[in-house]
């Protein structure tokens, strides 16, 4: 099992500037690379499936990285526009494009339905503006960790890099990350042994019903409460961006202003990530199965009930609670949001029909049993999921 750490580095200002330039260099790269695939791939595009052809003309060879590489990397660095190639190690625009030959292949495997999910839009040019960077080091760079705990980085130098956790084996990859903020990380991909995260099995088995008032309700009559960080937030963001307004556009000021409102978000971001990391790894250590709803998050995006979607974070807890579960051996499984939860009495199951948002709680017609709206959800979907797994 492959996994991703990462960890906070603090470059000099003098590592900062070369990492610039290996941002750059690898931006050029890719601009490059798309400027030759996309026209090749545009006119052949015209003339249709082979099979069904629509126009007359010749199939075009659409350029593999072999060829790429030699003549926008090899090549290019003799000649005097793209001499500044030297300065970003030659790893690092290789796999700039394998990563460009790995979104074309996403695009185009969303249009003939290989690849599930929404439709992924083509490869687009990176502009020098972008305020989030990322370079990917392989093991051909030979980057490598000092005895001093220092990441040693080919044309940056040594990084000082804030350890908060021992890696579990050799790195394969190594990625350089400046987000919005002006903050950088390293990521580390890792090889893992799946069996080493095994935990010994339980009793517990918990169902869980998002929410916005209560952030989660489970099946054994406990919540989370919703910690609404964006909300916290707003005055402090509100007065952040009134800042950001009042500075004139292309001013240094008005960038200093930019990354204090883009800081303010961060932290309401990290605190969200954290809140959810933590329970996810209390729910799926304390439990031997999780069952949770599956929930139109884009859709409900779209409502006015959109920035407390938003603030909730249920996609990315959801997501949380599954890679867990199938990292320490737990079962986990989704049920689907047409399951009608909020409808059916948990004690009898008999269903009552939909009910309006503020009826929190109603009373079986059935057996007369007084119900929570949202733990009954809860053990609705425990029920549910219990089902799922034996079929």
């Amino acid at each position: 099992m492959q996994l991703r750490y990462q960890y906070r580095v603090y470059p000099t200002p003098g590592q900062r500037i070369s990492a610039a330039r290996v941002f750059g260099c690898r931006r050029v790269v890719w601009n490059d690379a798309l400027a030759r695939i996309k026209p090749v791939k545009g006119a052949n595009k015209l003339l249709g499936n082979p099979k069904e052809r629509r126009a007359e003309g010749p199939y075009l060879r659409v350029p593999k990285n072999p060829d790429l590489a030699k003549a926008l990397i090899t090549n290019a660095k003799k000649t005097a526009e793209r001499a500044f190639l030297s300065d970003a190690p030659v790893g690092v625009m290789q796999q700039t494009l394998r990563d460009l030959d790995a979104a074309w292949k996403a695009h185009e495997d969303s249009k003939t339905g290989k690849r599930k999910g929404p439709k992924v839009q083509p490869p687009r040019f990176k502009s020098r503006k972008d305020s989030r960077q990322a370079a990917r080091f392989t093991k051909s760079d030979r980057w490598s960790i000092t005895e001093d705990g220092r990441l040693r980085l080919p044309k940056i130098g040594d990084v000082r890099v804030k350890w908060t956790r021992d890696l579990p084996s050799d790195p394969t990859s190594v990625t350089l990350i400046k987000d919005r903020s002006n903050r950088y990380f390293v990521s580390f991909v890792v090889d893992t042994d799946p069996a080493a995260d095994i935990l010994p099995p339980t009793d517990g088995e918990q169902g869980i019903d998002l929410g916005l008032t209560r952030f989660a309700v489970l099946s054994d009559g406990t919540h989370i409460a919703s910690p609404k960080y964006l909300r916290r937030a707003e005055k402090k963001l509100k007065k952040r961006q009134r800042e950001l307004s009042r500075k004139a556009k292309g001013s240094n000021n008005r960038d200093k202003a930019r990354i204090r409102v883009v800081r303010a978000h961060a932290s309401v971001a990290d605190a969200r990530r954290n809140f959810h990391h933590q329970w996810s790894h209390k729910l799926t250590s304390e439990n031997q199965a999780v069952f949770t709803e599956t929930l139109n998050v884009r859709g409900l995006a779209r409502t006015r009930l959109a920035k407390s979607v938003h603030d909730a974070g249920w996609s990315q807890f959801v997501t949380m609670l599954e890679y867990k579960a199938a990292r320490r051996g737990r079962d986990f499984a989704k049920v689907d949001r047409a399951f009608p939860s909020s409808q059916i009495c948990s004690a009898c199951g008999h269903r009552d029909g939909p009910k309006p948002l503020n009826v929190r709680t109603w009373t079986c017609p059935n057996c007369e049993i007084r119900h929570d709206r949202d733990w009954n959800a809860g053990r609705n979907v425990l029920y549910q999921g219990r089902r799922i797994l034996t079929a």
